[in-house]
């Protein structure tokens, strides 16, 4: 039996691709759901932080998110 709590942290990278839509769209997304970050790494060669987020908020997001697409345009 697996005694790990560690939550599973994703970047905006891995939770813009699992909602389907671009990074900057990703973070307005959580950002007005309300999840924050957990923490931020390191990028290997850049040095700029990367914020993690919890898996499990994301896929709270992406469950509740509405279906389709606009109907203002025809």
């Amino acid at each position: 039996m697996d005694s790990d709590t560690t939550p599973e942290l994703w970047t905006i990278d891995a939770a813009a691709e699992y909602l389907g839509i671009q990074k900057g769209s990703a973070r307005g997304l959580l950002s007005r759901r309300g999840v924050k970050r957990v923490d931020s790494i390191q990028h290997p060669d850049s040095g700029r932080d990367i914020a993690r987020f919890r898996a499990d908020e994301v896929r709270a997001v992406a469950a509740d998110r509405r279906p389709g697409r606009r109907t203002d345009r025809a």
